[in-house]
């Protein structure tokens, strides 16, 4: 009896758990395969790793890293090195890297280079920016990837558009969604505005990308912007670690604070998606947010000058703002009636089963 195949699934900051996890479902479910986790510790805070992987019923991995924080080249290095060990004890049949952090990229050089066929879960998707770090990331890792597992339609264009062979992309919708419909009936039951105090209408914020909270003029700019918000809708901020450190060391915690903006630690994911879910509108920095948002139909307003993610505004709810622009465009998206749109193709929750028949074809 041919053994199952051995699928190294890599997770290193709290939006690569959402992606993993349906896929470690679908696979452990698989009796032609064996899923194996690893953690590579990239990004660690118990609110933003373990809480979500016992939110998502996921074990606790195979292998932790332990690379913890340093700069790009650092985090880079010390993932290939402690992934390599981990490859060459125990060669996988499979790698399966998610998203655009740096541990994507260090573990798909890794499989490259030791010749292990390499999947990028979530490919295509171009800002167009490459002072984004991301932006690098998701160039390199779909160069040297085997297979291009696209979220959109859009992915697929722009890998075709950079000369990928068609044979190497497989559209197989956004796996972020089948996170959600995998614990929706948690999420409901969570009722995290109740249990926060909050009451209808409110906006949930997000912040944590370095052009936004490293700088401090771009971050005090912000705050005024929120500021100006909280006067129309009431908002709650579950706070990044790291934006917690540079709003406390320019006193503008307390400034929020007292214009009345309830900041809060951050949040498992249940109980994020149940306050995002009960949200009028959501103003943040990140990715995946965009695409939440986008399927839930809840306005979204995203700082930044650029998303990687363009079909969350041509086919979603999505809108690019910047602190000078926010308060008018938030008000004009709250005016804007909520009609049914259609969501993008493969955003359904089966994301994850249309993976697992890929491996398999692709395994012939």
């Amino acid at each position: 009896m041919t053994p199952p195949a051995r699928v190294h699934l890599i997770a290193a900051a709290r939006p690569n758990f959402m992606k993993v996890a349906p896929l470690w479902h679908a696979l452990s479910a698989a009796p032609d395969f064996a899923p194996v986790l690893i953690h590579t510790g990239q990004h660690y805070d118990a609110n933003m790793s373990d809480a979500i992987f016992a939110d998502l019923s996921l074990p606790q991995p195979d292998h932790h890293l332990g690379v913890g924080s340093g700069s790009h080249a650092e985090q880079t290095g010390r993932v290939m090195i402690a992934y390599e060990s981990v490859e060459m004890a125990a060669r996988p049949d499979w790698l399966v890297v998610v998203g655009d952090v740096n541990s994507t990229l260090a573990c798909a050089l890794v499989g490259a280079k030791l010749r292990i066929p390499v999947v990028h879960l979530e490919a295509g998707l171009r800002s167009g920016d490459r002072d984004m770090p991301e932006e690098i990331n998701r160039l390199a890792t779909d160069a040297i990837a085997d297979v291009l597992w696209t979220p959109s339609p859009d992915g697929d264009e722009n890998l075709l558009r950079e000369g990928c062979a068609p044979e190497r992309i497989g559209n197989v919708g956004n796996i972020m969604l089948d996170s959600f419909e995998l614990v929706r009936g948690k999420i409901e039951a969570a009722a995290e505005p109740a249990a926060l105090g909050l009451t209808a209408p409110y906006g949930v914020v997000t912040l944590h990308r370095p052009s936004n909270v490293d700088d401090p003029d771009a971050l005090l700019a912000l705050v005024a912007a929120l500021l100006a918000v909280q006067a129309r809708l009431p908002l709650v901020f579950p706070v990044h670690p790291r934006t917690a450190q540079r709003l406390a060391a320019a006193g503008l915690d307390e400034r929020l604070a007292a214009g009345g903006v309830r900041l809060i630690g951050p949040l498992p994911y249940i109980r994020f998606m149940s306050l995002v879910a009960g949200a009028s509108a959501v103003i943040t920095d990140s990715g995946g947010i965009q695409e939440e948002t986008t399927y839930l139909g809840i306005p979204c307003l995203t700082l930044r000058d650029n998303t990687e993610r363009p079909i969350t505004i041509t086919q979603g709810t999505n809108r690019l703002v910047n602190a000078a622009t926010l308060a008018v465009a938030l008000d004009d998206a709250l005016a804007t009636p909520r009609s049914a749109r259609p969501r993008p193709k493969n955003w359904d929750g089966q994301t994850a089963a249309r993976c697992v028949a890929e491996l398999r074809r692709r395994a012939r």
